[in-house]
């Protein structure tokens, strides 16, 4: 029987990095026109719940379409891939990356799983379970934003073996073009030849099927939109008036992203002490809390190559509502 192998666990954010990463967001996107807010801050605890709820909901495709392409292609992944080792961005519970881990596990490859999130406990939790589900695995947990830690993103760990980073659940749609543009060349340069990106996209579709994606019956999309005040009023001390906006998301035609907002009802003067900021909205103003771009499967690629991937493989659901790609670092 294989012993257990004690996860590693990597703490490479600062105490304060919240708070202070918080209070830069809040200041940079209430300056401009539409005001913002990165959608990061969605995932407190309460945030994370609606979340994994929304995951569940009968107009929510895009958990459902990513689970079935990895239940039918993990095996394909995993040989194409030739990884050694597996990075997860953004990991959370790495619920969907275990069939990933099943299949680089049954073929005998796999030595190393490094999970990457921002939040330590959910880290903690999630790699004790994964260390005891795939006993001959090392876990090596990063905690880290993937937006300022890819330099430390750990290597394989036998010589001349190969990294597989894979950014799941269409997340990479939540950045603007030129973010996306930065952060795809970034990861490529802290890669060596023969590793390779594993990256999920939600495809365009009917603006109907979007909008009822995002806007579900049960109304718990509004809701974790409008968590992201409740984040504000806690951390911020801000004095946000929660029933005083109403969820609005729509579909962009010439960006081709979802647009999701919260607007504000009535006049509010809102103090946000702990950014030593009073904002002033005007009925009807709005707050965009997170896009979320659709692709097309040329795009994605033309994204990929730019940033100095050349593509492996691609893989669809039946009805081809989302997409894995493969891209390796030549």
């Amino acid at each position: 029987m294989t012993s257990v192998r004690e996860p590693v666990v990597s703490v490479l954010l600062d105490p304060d990095w919240a708070s202070g990463s918080l209070v830069d967001d809040v200041r940079r996107g209430f300056a401009g026109h539409p005001r913002a807010l990165p959608p990061k801050w969605l995932y407190d605890d309460a945030g994370s719940d609606l979340f994994d709820q929304i995951t569940r909901l009968p107009e929510y495709y895009p958990f459902v379409r990513e689970h079935a392409i990895l239940t039918e292609h993990a095996g394909e992944i995993a040989s194409a891939s030739g990884a050694t080792t597996l990075v997860e961005l953004g990991s959370g519970t790495s619920e969907k990356t275990r069939i990933l881990l099943d299949a680089f596990t049954s073929t005998g490859q796999l030595e190393c799983f490094a999970p990457v999130d921002v939040s330590e406990a959910t880290l903690r939790a999630a790699a004790d379970q994964i260390a005891v589900s795939y006993p001959g695995v090392q876990v090596e947990a990063v905690v880290g934003d993937f937006t300022l830690h890819l330099a430390h993103l750990p290597r394989s760990t036998v010589s001349g073996g190969r990294r597989m980073v894979a950014f799941l659940g269409g997340t990479i749609g939540n950045l603007y073009r030129e973010e996306r543009g930065a952060f795809l060349g970034a990861l490529a340069d802290t890669l060596e030849s023969g590793d390779s990106l594993l990256l999920g996209t939600d495809l365009v579709k009917s603006a109907d099927r979007l909008i009822s994606a995002y806007n579900d019956s049960a109304g718990v999309t509004g809701e974790f939109v409008l968590n992201s005040l409740r984040v504000l009023n806690r951390e911020l001390g801000a004095d946000f008036d929660l029933d005083g906006f109403s969820y609005v998301p729509f579909w962009d035609a010439h960006m081709e992203r979802m647009d999701l907002r919260l607007r504000a009802e009535m006049p509010q003067r809102v103090s946000i002490p702990g950014a030593d900021l009073v904002l002033d909205l005007a009925s009807g103003e709005e707050i965009r809390v997170e896009i979320s771009t659709k692709f097309r499967v040329s795009n994605i690629a033309a994204e990929l190559e730019a940033a100095g991937f050349g593509i492996t493989r691609v893989w669809t659901d039946e009805d081809g509502d989302f997409a894995l790609t493969l891209a390796t670092k030549p």
